[in-house]
């Protein structure tokens, strides 16, 4: 497990100048910074809603992950996360201890075609408000912010088929299905 004693540092912004919607988790999971990866954790329902949501285009597996994020990126997403350093035991949002925000100003300008910033779950969502006004965007109503169900393992509160629904239509409210 991870130590709540030293600062974990997260991965940097999947991101290209295609990127319409940026979607923004908390912090990684232990697997995931582990492997390096986001959505690392093989219980996580985020690659699997992705490959349901576009089966017209093969999502390469696990083992490729360069790949995937090539897929991703080709697809007008970006992926990051709010934090950029915390402290934590295990990988629990209600874990994180002292986290530093990432740098949303210097990502503004690799992102000019943003239509949307996607959180995946309450603690992202609970950061919108911060995220927009260091990015510039407090004023800017054409860029949308919407929490989506946590793609997470431990939010088992929504089963997938919800989960699967939710990103679905937010995803086909932005052109991406």
């Amino acid at each position: 497990m991870a130590s709540s004693s030293a600062p974990l540092h997260g991965l940097p912004a999947l991101v290209d100048g295609s990127t319409r919607v940026l979607i923004l988790g908390s912090f990684p999971g232990v697997a995931s910074l582990r492997g390096q990866q986001y959505y690392g954790h093989p219980q996580n329902h985020f690659w699997r809603i992705l490959a349901l949501l576009w089966p017209a285009h093969a999502m390469p597996g696990p083992g490729a992950y360069a790949a995937r994020c090539a897929w991703v990126l080709a697809r007008g997403l970006g992926i990051w996360d709010v934090y950029a350093a915390c402290e934590r035991e295990g990988s629990l949002d209600a874990a994180i201890r002292n986290p530093e925000m990432n740098d949303f100003a210097a990502l503004r300008p690799r992102v000019p075609g943003l239509a949307a910033i996607v959180h995946n779950g309450g603690e992202s969502y609970a950061r919108a408000r911060a995220v927009r006004e260091r990015m510039g965007l407090a004023h800017d109503s054409a860029i949308a912010s919407l929490r989506l169900p946590s793609t997470s393992p431990a939010n088992a509160s929504w089963s997938f088929a919800r989960k699967l629904q939710a990103w679905g239509e937010a995803f086909a409210r932005f052109g991406l299905r």
